[in-house]
């Protein structure tokens, strides 16, 4: 069984400023209570893999045997940018953490991608992707992506942008200890919450959001695309989504331009789904998988879901995806090879 603190226990230290209960290596205090807000231009300095990323040959099912022969739970694939501000606040904040390293190191080898690169790499059912291309496969559109591999080579979970530390912990525990084969990530991390009692507060407004009762059908096309905030209560990165980039004019302004709702993932509020379903947020945020909050959803005029944002967001990164979608170039081309054309 794993080492690192319950699932409870993650939750609630998260909520009373956990860093001071666990120890820290090469990182303050600070940069952890940032772990949700922080500048997210590129980096001008190039991303330094920690010297116990497993050195790859590059096939994954080499790397699988190496790690379930050592003794380990799986292998973990990093999928990154040198420049990605998120990569680097995975390096510097999380694998920051003496006992994130520690237990990472006991449970897992980590194979690091870069989603430019050209290297060749051979699949576990012995196909040959480029680095660029596997990643594309694998929807690594948001940065640091990571999947985990179980010993049976079952992909147990994958995780695609940045997630603050004890979500993070939360994830590798919930792969070593082998929970993925019982329920979803999203009931796991429930299953803490559950126990955790949260006072109710107002969820942040803004002009741009539209009013209940929150009719969604877009069986008949609507005349704008759909953004749908999923957010609650006691929620610090909902405070710093808000209180950073919606506050910035021209993201403001974008929206303004979509038909945008704000749902409490946690209420019985009533909601009528782009599909027709009758529903209520809480029932759709299950149904979505959503397990982070605040989760953005776009849809298209005829309520297809075109691309999620559902981890840590600032300015830059969510800049880009209102971009792409304000110019409508998901009628031709995927958010990934958008981004790759551009290189973003």
């Amino acid at each position: 069984m794993s080492q690192l603190p319950t699932l409870a226990a993650m939750l609630v230290a998260s909520m009373l400023s956990w860093p001071i209960a666990h120890p820290l290596a090469a990182v303050s205090s600070a940069a952890v209570d940032d772990a949700d807000s922080f500048d997210d231009f590129p980096r001008e300095d190039l991303l330094v893999y920690p010297d116990w990323f497993k050195r790859s040959f590059l096939d994954i099912r080499v790397d699988l045997d190496e790690a379930v022969a050592a003794g380990k739970q799986g292998l973990m694939v990093y999928f990154g940018q040198q420049r990605c501000p998120y990569c680097h606040q995975l390096m510097q904040v999380n694998f920051g953490l003496s006992d994130i390293v520690e237990y990472t190191r006991r449970h897992f080898d980590v194979v690091p991608i870069d989603i430019w690169g050209t290297e060749e790499v051979t699949m576990l059912a012995g196909e040959t992707l480029t680095e660029r291309a596997w990643s594309q496969r694998e929807d690594s559109d948001f940065t640091p992506a990571i999947l985990f591999y179980a010993a049976d080579g079952t992909v147990a979970l994958h995780l695609r942008g940045y997630y603050p530390p004890y979500q993070f912990r939360a994830a590798l525990e919930y792969v070593a200890d082998g929970h993925y084969r019982r329920e979803s990530f999203r009931d796991y991390l429930a299953r803490g919450e559950d126990r955790m009692v949260f006072e109710p507060e107002d969820l942040n407004e803004e002009p741009f959001f539209m009013p209940p009762p929150h009719n969604l059908d877009r069986r008949s096309p609507a005349e704008r695309p759909l953004a749908v905030f999923f957010e609650q209560g006691d929620c610090h990165p909902c405070d710093v989504l808000h209180g950073q980039a919606l506050s910035a004019p021209a993201i403001h302004r974008h929206f303004s331009e979509f038909d945008s709702v704000q749902l409490d993932m946690r209420s019985e509020v009533p909601v009528i789904t782009p599909t027709g379903q009758r529903t209520t947020a809480r029932d759709w945020a299950a149904e979505l998988g959503l397990f982070y909050a605040p989760a953005i959803l776009f849809f298209d005029e005829r309520g297809k879901e075109l691309l999620r944002v559902d981890s840590v967001v600032g300015f830059y990164r969510l800049r880009n995806v209102l971009n792409y979608l304000a110019s409508k170039a998901y009628l031709t081309e995927s958010y990934g090879a958008w981004r790759v054309s551009r290189a973003f």
